[in-house]
């Protein structure tokens, strides 16, 4: 994760370099050359608010072939947005003018702010449409999709993790129930199953799940052949904890009520203070399983970190559930596939908790 997050840190920092430099570039060149930029720019200021108005234009279009609105009611929507695009080029090519109007009657090395050119692009954290894993490029007055049926969440969750062994009850496993937690962090698209309704949305993703257990009276984690058991450990433990590392890939059933939104070249449905639930499982792979130690030998403090197989299996998969209120959610999953494979008695994973799902 460490190295993922530098990654990203890294890829904002170069762009964010790059876009100064952009901002610098017309302020270091001679006034002629910026007069013949800001030229440029007016065409593209009438190109751009023609094609804004060619997909508001549609978007009216796709409401009137739906029934949403009748014929007189889109020729007036036609012509206010005519209106308000044509309203939007006298306005900024006045100000175009009036920079050109500044350079032609000033020394050269006159600094203006380019607005209207180079503050086009920006960087933000988010999820919609244009991201990818939460990071996104937003181009100022782009038209907003008349549709947009797939949105996607950052996924948040942590709580209380055990297992449930064939043949016992939950009470008396022998991982403490305190200590034992799991913690998953991943990304999820929501999209909606219906066309005209939201009643449905199908919810899928990718998430980093870590299952820790910690056995207890003393007791650790040891591989004997094809056989993973508990034995208790010659010194007095401080720590004794398995982690088990999973990608995997949820997959779920949302349900819950929505509110629709409705504008005059868009419509979107939100689920802000709704309440939902969700229904599926999830399959992946193990990544990785380690087992940390920590203990007092002579007078020394040992810690001991033994990554190994531990005869996990190395197939995940489960069902997973949760109740929703808004962005917080009660999540409950349970693996079907066995802790560790090939053993004489199976052992589920089990895990409840909380979970957070933004956008």
């Amino acid at each position: 994760m460490q190295t993922i997050t530098k990654h990203i840190m890294m890829l904002i920092l170069a762009l964010s370099i790059q876009f100064i430099y952009a901002q610098d570039t017309i302020s270091n060149r001679n006034n002629k050359y910026k007069i013949e930029t800001l030229k440029d720019i007016k065409e593209r200021i009438k190109e751009e608010e023609r094609n804004f108005l060619k997909a508001e234009v549609e978007a009216i279009n796709l409401r009137l072939n739906s029934g949403e609105i009748n014929n007189d009611e889109a020729e007036s929507l036609k012509k206010q947005l005519a209106k308000r695009r044509a309203l939007n080029i006298e306005n900024r090519l006045a100000i175009i003018n009036n920079k050109i109007s500044l350079l032609e009657r000033n020394d050269e090395g006159y600094r203006i702010n380019n607005e209207e050119d180079l503050s086009r692009v920006g960087m933000s954290i988010g999820g919609n449409d244009d991201s990818f894993a939460g990071i996104k490029i937003n181009y100022r007055n782009k038209p907003k999709k008349y549709d947009l049926r797939t949105s996607s969440d950052f996924v948040l969750a942590f709580g209380l993790n055990n297992a449930i062994i064939e043949g016992e009850n939950l009470d008396d496993s022998p991982y403490k129930f305190g200590g034992s937690r799991f913690f998953e962090i991943g990304w999820a698209w929501k999209t909606r199953v219906f066309k005209n309704s939201n009643v449905l949305r199908l919810k899928y993703g990718y998430s980093l799940q870590i299952n820790g257990l910690k056995p207890q009276d003393n007791r650790y984690f040891v591989q004997q052949g094809d056989q993973t058991v508990l034995e208790e450990f010659p010194e007095s433990l401080k720590k004794s904890k398995l982690s088990i590392t999973n990608l995997v890939f949820p997959l779920h059933f949302e349900f819950g009520p929505s509110k629709r939104i409705d504008k005059d070249t868009y419509f979107r449905y939100s689920t802000d203070n709704k309440f939902k639930i969700g229904i599926g499982g999830y399959a992946g792979f193990n990544i990785g399983t380690r087992q940390k130690l920590k203990y007092e030998l002579d007078g020394e403090r040992i810690k001991d970190k033994q990554k190994r197989g531990f005869n996990t299996t190395n197939l995940v998969y489960g069902l997973s559930s949760y109740i929703a209120f808004d962005d917080v959610a009660l999540y409950v999953k349970y693996d079907l596939s066995p802790i560790f494979k090939d053993q004489i008695v199976n052992q589920n994973n089990i895990s409840i908790g909380v979970r957070f799902d933004m956008d």
